[in-house]
């Protein structure tokens, strides 16, 4: 975001200082072609100087020989002269609007640079600021997480104590409805026993034989229900054991009315 987007309020729209650094090389080598222009025409004026000084000793030396000649020569000097007169005064008007275009640039220039200091200074009180706030927020995610690594392991054990508990219940009801179904178990095998023994005699095994079956009957129904409950409670505790959740509830029983 900070290399896409403008960086208010150093810029109004993205690339602003970019282009005034642009616009400011633009500016120097403006300057230096104008430097060199103006050095070329210096030159070439001290060359026509020259030139003609070394046409004027021609004229005195061949002044015995006309005077036709040096007057045309006077006349021609004269004219180069004004010309010359003419392109230095050009130059030097020249000369003087290239200053002026240099010192303006270089106002310019200082402007842009002090422009480009002060926003300088800005943008590293900022990224100081953003740094320090960044430092800061990365403390506090460390402290969150040890926060949160910490919950999640209390977490966990809180689950490890719960599904314990769970199991501990659930093992509970198992054991005490075994131990009922099994009491149960046991007395109706004692009277059955004892209906059998009764059965011996041959007047009392008619009358005893419809009571012997019932309590066979409700015997292997109960003995049913037995494994059924121990059944249930064992996949109700692995189920817990392996995460499950809503499991702490009581295996219906059937309950057997008695021969």
């Amino acid at each position: 975001e900070t290399n896409t987007l403008p960086f208010h309020p150093f810029e109004n729209q993205q690339g602003d200082i970019l282009r005034m650094e642009k616009e400011h090389h633009v500016l120097k080598e403006q300057l230096k072609e104008a430097e060199e222009k103006f050095e070329q025409l210096q030159s070439r004026s001290l060359e026509e100087i020259g030139a003609l000084e070394e046409l004027l000793k021609k004229s005195i030396e061949e002044t015995e020989v006309s005077q036709n000649e040096l007057d045309w020569f006077h006349q021609d000097s004269e004219t180069q002269m004004k010309k010359w007169q003419q392109e230095k005064k050009e130059n030097r008007e020249n000369l003087k609007a290239l200053r002026g275009t240099a010192k303006k640039h270089s106002d310019t220039n200082e402007r842009y640079l002090k422009s480009i200091d002060d926003k300088e200074k800005q943008y590293n009180a900022c990224l100081n600021t953003f740094l320090e706030t960044s430092n800061k927020f990365a403390s506090e995610k460390g402290k969150l997480e040890e926060l949160i690594k910490k919950s999640q392991d209390d977490s966990q054990e809180c689950e490890k104590r719960a599904v314990k508990a769970e199991v501990s219940v659930l093992q509970t009801w198992k054991e005490t409805e075994i131990w009922k179904l099994k009491g149960t178990i046991s007395k109706a095998e004692g009277n059955l026993r004892m209906l059998k023994a009764l059965s011996s005699s041959a007047s009392a095994a008619p009358v005893l034989k419809s009571q012997i079956d019932s309590w066979e009957v409700f015997i292997s129904n109960v003995k049913k229900q037995l494994e059924k409950v121990e059944a249930e409670y064992e996949e109700k505790i692995e189920l817990v054991k392996n995460g499950a959740r809503n499991c702490l509830s009581r295996v219906e029983i059937v309950d057997f009315p008695s021969p």
